[in-house]
């Protein structure tokens, strides 16, 4: 099955992905874990009640009881899959991609994700082979409430009382953050403008991902004087800023704001990034007396070395923040824009001030390249910059003292995606084009 990549199932619905696959990874998933607790959770796609309902029959059949905590972001999913001491989980999601898309997030115990190394390969084949064995039926129980112990759990870790007062754009983008948002918010104390509160898996305001489509919120935070805009994908995992000037704020930046601050509550602490980031990360980590921790790309691998390493926080280029909540280490799609809006209201300056230092980070950005034999490319780079420090956490990365790179290879399609960094806007241009000559060979 193609729909099977690094750490969950995706495709488009119902071509690639139907209610009859749904089914049978269900089963495969029942069949590898043998799970006697089993939490399932969906999101508002137009696809996800029939997605559900196979999802549902699959796992009753194959013997597993199911806890049904219903609509849900993948957030709260993670929160609740560990609260609830589920022996595993699915959440029927497609994140951001667009609204024909739907997939399953899969995760064991303490909402470890499942991935190609601890039994995605198991569970693909078991549900290719389609051959289940009877077990005796399992039961379904609906959970209710988990959204306001969410909330609570995530509230108790931020100030919220310093956000009092502070004008705010919210993109919800139909998705999710129509219903988590709301819970988060509403008792904060903030003047807040919502943008897309609807839900509607067909994304009628803006597509799921805010990376792709942010001009709207830009512009609206410039006209309503806003302190801060956040706009969310479409499980809300993903989360995204905007200052009071309407400068949509990279996803590294973030990181490095917000390691700055778990530092001051956790001085000497660990902090994961992916390779992919601005110096600006490890440079914030280090001068706030953390230590700083490249990971691979990818929410499974920060959050295992995170694990592994017992570190207090991660964060990633595409908008994914990790946090510790005892010995869960999941993404919250809301702690983010309370620690942002305790800064600003801390230390007296908007967003634009507390990012001031990025300025002498000039980033690229991701930018893709159609490549057929990638591996052969990322040879002739090595060969081509023999001379530069180098690291292979994740695709290629090049290191020299005024510029910085990473290339690495799409998991799902003949892509290589481009990284790059430098000490002025004018190295950055020219790096970008010989890195682009180099890649592409024009």
């Amino acid at each position: 099955m193609p729909l099977f990549k690094a750490y969950d199932v995706r495709g488009k619905y119902p071509g690639e992905f139907n209610e009859k696959a749904a089914y049978a990874i269900a089963r495969a998933f029942v069949l590898h874990l043998r799970p006697k607790t089993m939490l399932l959770a969906r999101d508002m796609r137009n696809s996800s009640p029939q997605i559900h309902q196979a999802v549902v029959r699959g796992l009753l059949e194959q013997g597993a009881n199911v806890l049904d905590i219903g609509l849900a972001s993948s957030d709260l999913f993670y929160f609740a899959s560990y609260h609830l001491r589920a022996d595993a989980g699915i959440m029927i999601t497609a994140s951001h991609n667009p609204g024909e898309y739907n997939g399953m997030k899969f995760v064991r115990e303490k909402a470890i994700p499942i991935t190609e190394d601890n039994g995605m390969r198991q569970i693909q084949q078991l549900a290719e082979q389609g051959k289940f064995p009877p077990a005796k039926p399992g039961k379904i129980r609906e959970k209710k409430g988990m959204l306001r112990q969410y909330a609570a759990a995530t509230l108790q870790q931020a100030d919220r009382k310093m956000a009092k007062g502070k004008r705010v754009v919210l993109d919800a983008g139909n998705g999710m953050a129509c219903l988590v948002a709301e819970e988060m918010f509403r008792k904060a104390g903030l003047e807040i403008i919502r943008m897309n509160f609807l839900l509607d898996g067909n994304f009628p305001g803006r597509g799921p991902n805010p990376l792709l489509n942010h001009g709207d919120i830009q512009k609206r935070v410039v006209q309503e004087r806003a302190d801060l805009g956040i706009a969310w994908d479409g499980d809300t995992d993903r989360v995204f800023f905007v200052d009071e000037q309407g400068d949509f704020i990279p996803g590294d930046f973030i990181t490095g704001l917000l390691a700055k601050q778990m530092l001051a509550k956790s001085p000497g602490g660990r902090v994961v990034y992916d390779i992919r980031a601005s110096r600006y990360v490890p440079d914030s980590i280090a001068a706030a007396g953390g230590v700083p921790l490249p990971s691979r790309v990818g929410h499974s691998f920060i959050k295992q070395l995170m694990r592994k390493e017992k570190a207090i926080f991660g964060g990633e280029v595409s908008g994914h923040y990790y946090y510790r909540y005892q010995d869960l280490y999941a993404e919250n799609g809301y702690l983010p824009a309370f620690q942002i809006l305790e800064m600003m209201a801390k230390e007296g300056k908007p967003l634009s001030a507390l990012l001031a230092d990025t300025h002498a980070y000039h980033i690229s950005g991701e930018i893709n390249f159609t490549v057929q034999d990638k591996e052969h490319v990322l040879r002739l780079l090595e060969m081509k910059y023999a001379d530069a420090r180098k690291a292979k956490i994740d695709g290629l990365s090049l290191d020299y003292d005024d510029w910085r790179c990473n290339v690495r290879a799409s998991n799902t399609e003949p892509l290589l995606r481009l990284n790059l960094e430098a000490k002025s806007a004018q190295l950055l241009q020219e790096k970008v084009q010989e890195i682009t000559k180099a890649i592409t060979g024009a």
